[in-house]
């Protein structure tokens, strides 16, 4: 699931060092990091009235927005329900920011988002290795799944 991460972050251009090995936990945090670093630049772009680069960074924030949107479990139910309707606001401020040239909008999605980060870089190293343990179990399961309807 976190690969299409992987490849969002690619195509935005931060860095090519990922691979489909990667760290899922350091992916995420990539493409946080990702779209507060564009958020940041259409901020700047909008100050210096430079409509072009808005719009690149801009789309660029949008487009890792839609991919952390991807990679949640949406069977895990309400936590993944809610941070999916966060990033929807996200990117409707950051929609309504190209579209007005207002930098307050890009503020509110970074205030969004930070808490969000900040409450992903604090997840302990035990929680990790069980979320890496659960997802290979799940991923076992649908595997042989998909043997036996074969």
């Amino acid at each position: 699931m976190y690969q299409r991460g992987i490849e969002a972050y690619k195509k935005v251009g931060v860095t090519n060092t990922l691979s489909s090995d990667s760290d899922p936990h350091l992916v995420i945090q990539m493409l946080f990091q990702g779209a507060l670093e564009k958020m940041a630049y259409a901020k700047g772009c909008i100050e210096r009235k430079d409509i072009r680069g808005k719009s690149e960074h801009i789309t660029k924030a949008v487009s890792i927005i839609y991919s952390l949107q991807g990679c949640l479990d949406m069977s895990v139910g309400e936590i993944s329900d809610n941070l999916y309707r966060l990033y929807d606001f996200i990117v409707d401020r950051l929609t309504s920011a190209m579209i007005s040239n207002d930098i307050s909008k890009i503020d509110e999605a970074i205030r969004v988002l930070i808490p969000i980060k900040t409450g992903w870089d604090k997840i302990p190293e035990s929680a990790k290795l069980e979320g890496y343990a659960l997802r290979a179990e799940k991923g076992a399961l649908e595997h042989l799944s998909n043997v036996r309807d074969d």
